[in-house]
């Protein structure tokens, strides 16, 4: 996308073709406009269209741009605040509502995969979180025993029953998620583009949002080459937002994430670490994740932008990093690299705005996309039909507010996880 293999990267050159969209022409309307073509933007037109609901969705680039196609592919269960938490912060009835919703995201995207024959590469063999050290061990414990107490198929393996699973003994003890799994994210992007175009929905790429205007029956809103008028305005676009909803962007913290992919291995080096296909990433505050692909890859990540110096050093720290974990893979080599960015909220929770009257959105997944706005979106689908109602939403209605230092602090996590990979490479 826009010629830079960085954006993508392996997720491009494997993920089936996108389908056919064009840019807005002229004059249009609909019952509901959706703003942004990611997982939320589109799970929310598959549902409306599926509804026989009038729906044209908006992206500026291309259907899954942003978080959506640039994503590791772990499409897990839950938030990273402990489940235990939620309802303290959120309140009772919000945040068993919320835990509810995103325990079962992950069996709803799996679903959506197989009844649209979506080719995204799809893994639903559970995911490890990797325990570093002692303390890492005592976190999955207890996040353990919080997600048990609820009845999710959840355990946690000791040191032995880790290295099994991973194919290395760097980490103490792991959890593993049965509820959870791996896709190709471009892929399921595209693929639910194409299902709800399928359904009837419209989609148009090359669409950036510039302006939107309340009318007396709703919205009308312009892009560069057309307006579109609806009663009902869906916001959906998360970390890549852009005005005319700039509070959104505002109030998110850009945390960059990059990924690198091997040329295909062979099958005994497979056989030897992660035979089961889990996807995996530890308990480090820059943390690591890897996971193969389906064709063999192995995908190894971590915080950081691949720009300016900041390529050439998680390069260098992925290498390493990876070959100590694995020594299989020393001199394995990349093929492909790319990062993109994750929207962090001052809370780590998602939130729900208002934007004027019918116009809403949930925003911030802090590194959590994939079950969380399929979900979403079909929520965010349901309340523009009126069949759930705000009450019933699983998050409050909050306004969107500016996180202090924000530029700051994105240079913090940028720069911080250069110097952090660097003093790896050195020591």
């Amino acid at each position: 996308m826009r010629n830079d293999p960085l954006s993508h990267g392996l997720w491009e050159k494997t993920a089936p073709p996108a389908p056919t969209t064009s840019p807005l022409h002229g004059e249009n309307s609909t019952d509901v406009a959706i703003v942004g073509g990611g997982y939320t933007g589109l799970s929310a037109a598959l549902h409306l269209a599926e509804a026989g609901v009038s729906v044209t969705l908006l992206e500026a680039e291309e259907m899954g741009f942003g978080g959506s196609g640039r994503n590791v592919g772990l499409v897990n269960a839950g938030m990273w605040v402990m489940p235990d938490d939620l309802p303290a912060i959120l309140g009772a009835a919000h945040g068993e509502r919320l835990l509810t919703l995103l325990g079962e995201a992950p069996s709803v995207v799996f679903d959506l995969v197989r009844r649209h024959g979506i080719e995204c590469e799809a893994e639903h063999r559970g995911t490890l979180h990797c325990a570093v050290g002692a303390a890492g061990a005592r976190q999955l414990e207890e996040r353990a025993r919080q997600w048990a107490a609820r009845g999710a198929p959840v355990r946690l393996l000791d040191a032995a029953e880790t290295a099994a699973k991973l194919g290395t003994a760097a980490y103490t003890a792991s959890l593993l998620d049965e509820r959870a799994g791996t896709i190709q994210p471009l892929g399921y992007a595209r693929g639910l583009a194409a299902a709800a175009i399928k359904a009837g929905a419209r989609l148009h790429s090359g669409s950036r949002v510039t302006r939107a205007e309340e009318t007396g029956g709703g919205w009308r809103i312009f892009t560069g080459t057309g307006s579109l008028t609806a009663s009902t305005v869906i916001v959906a676009t998360n970390a890549y937002t852009s005005s005319p909803w700039r509070q959104v962007r505002e109030e998110l913290v850009h945390l960059p994430y990059f990924n690198f992919a091997t040329p295909p291995l062979p099958d005994a080096v497979r056989r030897r670490i992660l035979p089961e296909r889990q996807g995996a990433w530890d308990t480090r505050q820059i943390l690591t994740s890897f996971r193969w692909d389906r064709s063999g890859r192995f995908i190894f990540g971590s915080v950081g932008a691949l720009k300016g110096a900041g390529l050439a050093i998680h390069r260098a720290w992925a290498e390493r990093a990876m070959a100590r974990l694995f020594p299989d893979l020393k001199g394995a080599g990349f093929e492909a690299g790319w990062y993109g960015q994750i929207g962090m909220t001052d809370n780590h929770l998602p939130k729900f705005h208002r934007f004027g009257r019918n116009a809403f959105g949930f925003s911030g997944y802090n590194g959590r996309g994939i079950g969380p706005g399929t979900v979403f979106g079909q929520a965010l689908a349901r309340l523009a039909m009126g069949s759930l109602s705000e009450a019933e939403l699983p998050l409050p209605v909050t306004e969107a507010v500016a996180q202090p230092l924000r530029a700051a602090r994105e240079g913090f996590y940028r720069f911080g996880a250069e110097a952090a990979h660097l003093a790896r490479i050195i020591v």
